[in-house]
């Protein structure tokens, strides 16, 4: 902290930005307070904190500050009515200088550190098989405990249906497993195929509930291994084969419907139309389809940022739902039903928040306190997403035609 003074960047805080609905405090026990004393605080525990800001300006440097522990908040949820509600003034050029110059001053002779471990940089052609395993690995191999602090027994990791009249988050994700099944129509002894088939909820409510024979396919080994387990638990493991795979890898084979929960938003535009024809060549003529997938709303707005792209999903493109019908009616699909579930997805994640913040001693035992910081984060933007109107996720059933 050598020859790091506060003093100039709280001065130049205050006069940049004189409606300030949050505090500053500074690790050398200084505060920047805010205006009305109703937001958050935020807690700068180190000059690391300002070289990470400095080395990269905007989201990537105070996410890496925050994933690092340099940055602390002390109220997520408030943090998040800020983002959505408070918009800051325009700085002139000037104002950004004398920014600038005393956050140097405050930083001293600190050098930036690195990124935190829980950083990926995806590397390589965007869409290739090996980048998408890289980027679905850093995201799902997590311990299994872990995901099991926050998601309900099956572990199904994708938006729940409360608006039904479910009363747990158990109860509406069985709601959700069993409106794919009745919207595909299932039959006892038809062969079914779950792309992205998670740890394997869908597969053993599928062949339990509704007598067919269910291939899921994966790219993390984990999930696999679960899923297999959870089918034997379940009864049907005779029923349901798993594999660890690439949806491109698929060839020669032939199933009476398709279920694609939660795997469309890793396609991207690169490659939705592939996806659509290689999910075609898989149906039987007439086959089901049931797409289910986060979109993106408004086509004015900006892509995820850097600290999603670096730190959650690494490559996740959600499409605008206009995009994705296009492609699966070019590959020969007629859309039969289009069904948007926004408000229960932010319903899910509001559950999973509180329930990972129930049990975060165990979550850092488990994940470490870097991605644990990531996830209490990643919950509450996602639902924010889905409450503001910037995402929403729909359930498309089509036909090949």
């Amino acid at each position: 902290m050598a020859l790091a003074h506060t003093g100039p960047l709280r001065r130049e805080i205050a006069a940049a930005l004189p409606h300030r609905p949050f505090t500053v405090e500074f690790w050398d026990g200084s505060r920047v307070a805010g205006t009305d004393g109703a937001g958050p605080t935020f807690r700068v525990r180190s000059p690391k904190a300002i070289a990470q800001a400095l080395r990269a300006p905007g989201q990537l440097g105070i996410g890496r500050a925050y994933v690092r522990g340099d940055l602390e908040v002390d109220d997520i949820d408030l943090v998040m009515d800020l983002l959505e509600d408070w918009k800051p003034p325009p700085l002139a050029p000037s104002t950004r200088a004398r920014l600038i110059g005393a956050a140097v001053a405050a930083n001293g002779l600190t050098l930036p550190p690195s990124p935190p471990l829980a950083e990926l940089r995806p590397r390589g052609e965007r869409r290739t098989k090996e980048r998408d395993a890289r980027s679905v690995r850093h995201h799902y191999d997590l311990p299994p405990e872990f995901f099991r602090l926050f998601l309900d027994e099956s572990m199904t990791y994708s938006c729940a249906i409360f608006s039904r009249g479910a009363a747990t988050l158990a109860e509406a994700q069985e709601a959700k497993l069993e409106m794919v099944c009745t919207k595909l129509a299932l039959a006892p002894g038809e062969r079914v195929i779950d792309i992205g088939c998670g740890w394997g909820s869908f597969a053993a409510h599928a062949a339990a509930r509704h007598g067919v024979d269910v291939v899921g396919i994966t790219l993390s080994e984990p999930q696999a291994r679960i899923a297999r387990e959870r089918a034997e638990a379940a009864g049907v493991g005779d029923r349901v084969e798993i594999r660890v795979m690439d949806y491109r890898d698929l060839a020669g084979e032939r199933f009476d419907a398709i279920a694609s929960i939660g795997m469309v938003e890793h396609v991207g535009g690169e490659r939705i139309d592939l996806y659509a024809e290689r999910l075609a060549l898989l149906l039987e003529p007439g086959g089901r389809l049931l797409n289910h997938g986060i979109a993106r709303l408004r086509h004015s707005d900006p892509e995820a940022g850097p600290f999603s792209e670096r730190y959650v999903f690494p490559d996740a493109d959600p499409l605008h739902l206009s995009r994705v019908l296009l492609a699966l009616e070019r590959a020969g699909f007629a859309t039969e039903h289009v069904e948007g579930f926004a408000a229960d997805y932010a319903e899910t994640l509001r559950h999973w928040a509180r329930r990972l913040d129930e049990n975060l001693d165990r979550a850092v035992a488990l994940a470490g306190p870097e991605r644990v910081r990531v996830w209490r984060l990643y919950l509450r933007a996602a639902r924010n997403g889905f409450e503001s109107g910037f995402t929403s996720i729909f359930q498309v059933r089509t036909r090949l035609a």
